[in-house]
């Protein structure tokens, strides 16, 4: 089996690590556009478990032929590319007819034209498979499958510095320059239907163990949760991101102000868009530096009924920094799922076809297999049921 990795940042290594860790794994190849994140990426995996497999190429994937042609050497491809580059790895593994495995989703004024193109050439792309998006979805569906009828689920996954820091006691965890700080509204789900609230609405405090109290707050209930069969009845639904305390209040002054807007306005005859003049003032300020490390606060919750009495299912885990390997956790927890589910992919163990979620097909045995080649890494959730006596 011969494992494509598309991009090189914090994430791809870890994925790359992780299928040269596979015994059925061959070959691992490791792209990206910069030579020098390449040589840091081989200087670190090359003495790793399964080092051997690995070979680096420097490529630019707005080459489409050349990517295409590189991929249609490999059984499937892991997509680990800044996102408005998603598209560009998407159209390649359509021409190579290879399934590829994205650790996140096309932004949503090419996600239509994508999916009919998936969909058309009849080949497999699974999108939004990292942590979250990702393995939240598929907990929710798993906890849902549990319930006979669930009222309510309940999302709170974020990566956060160990050691928080000014101004927003946050880091760059995932990769790249840009904050997660976006613009528009958020939504939650609210009687069965999806309902519009402000940004950085409903901070809350929230307390994982081993980590203290942290803060959760509204960032965006996924639509596409709503189209699953088991979760028709769903009356009550967020999706929180958690951070230190104090973030969302911070985060919320910069939404309000239209800090955060795309929109380019106009600055002494020059045009600038907001937010990449907020991205550009504050990294200084937020990427992570030698030494810093990071944690992974995941939970999720759906009650409802089974057989006839109130049920809680809580599905969690606190995941840190690899001291031995180097990783951080964003990029074990997120890099790890995808390459998992790429292998399954190339195995044909995915008997589906078009643009998907990981929700849509990660399900029974799939399932299970992805928890314990998780765990193989070190990556375990706690379940917890919570179950109250019927009243006579």
């Amino acid at each position: 089996m011969k494992i494509l990795v598309l991009g090189s940042g914090l994430i791809g290594p870890a994925s790359a690590y992780n299928a040269m860790s596979d015994p059925d794994v061959t070959h691992v190849t490791l792209c990206d556009i910069s030579q020098q994140q390449l040589d840091a990426a081989q200087a670190k995996l090359s003495s790793l478990k399964g080092g051997e497999k690995l070979s680096t190429l420097q490529i630019d994937a707005r080459d489409q032929t050349a990517t295409a042609k590189l991929m249609a050497g490999h059984d499937a491809v892991v997509g680990a590319l800044d996102r408005p580059a998603i598209g560009l790895g998407i159209r390649a593994a359509v021409e190579a007819r290879v399934p590829l495995v994205d650790l996140l989703w096309p932004f949503e004024e090419e996600a239509l034209e994508l999916k009919q193109l998936v969909g058309n050439a009849g080949t497999l792309a699974i999108v939004g498979c990292g942590v979250e998006p990702g393995l939240t979805e598929v907990m929710a569906r798993y906890l849902a499958e549990k319930l006979d009828r669930i009222d309510e689920l309940h999302i709170k996954c974020g990566g956060i510095p160990e050691e928080p820091a000014p101004p927003l006691g946050y880091k760059i965890v995932f990769g790249g320059k840009r904050m997660p700080l976006w613009e528009g509204e958020s939504h939650i789900v609210e009687n069965g239907a999806l309902k519009a609230v402000a940004r950085y609405s409903g901070a809350h405090a929230v307390h994982f163990p081993g980590v203290g109290e942290v803060e959760a707050w509204n960032e965006e209930f996924f639509p596409w949760l709503m189209d699953l069969e088991v979760l028709q009845g769903l009356k009550k639904g967020t999706q929180m991101t958690v951070r230190w305390p104090g973030y969302a209040e911070k985060a919320s002054v910069l939404w309000e102000l239209d800090l955060v807007s795309t929109k380019p306005i106009d600055v002494d005859g020059a045009q600038v868009a907001p937010k990449d003049l907020l991205d550009t003032l504050l990294y200084p300020h937020v990427k992570m530096e030698e030494g810093d490390r990071d944690i992974t606060c995941f939970r999720v919750e759906a009650i409802g009924e089974r057989k006839g009495r109130p049920c809680r299912y809580k599905i969690e885990t606190v995941d840190r920094y690899d001291e031995e390997l180097g990783f951080t956790s964003m990029a074990r927890t997120t890099g790890f799922a995808g390459a998992i589910v790429a292998r399954m992919a190339a195995r044909g163990e995915l008997k589906a076809e078009g643009m998907l979620n990981p929700d849509q097909v990660i399900t029974g045995p799939l399932f299970d297999r992805l928890v314990e080649d998780l765990a193989a890494m070190e990556i375990c959730f706690d379940l917890t049921t919570e179950e109250t006596k019927a009243l006579r």
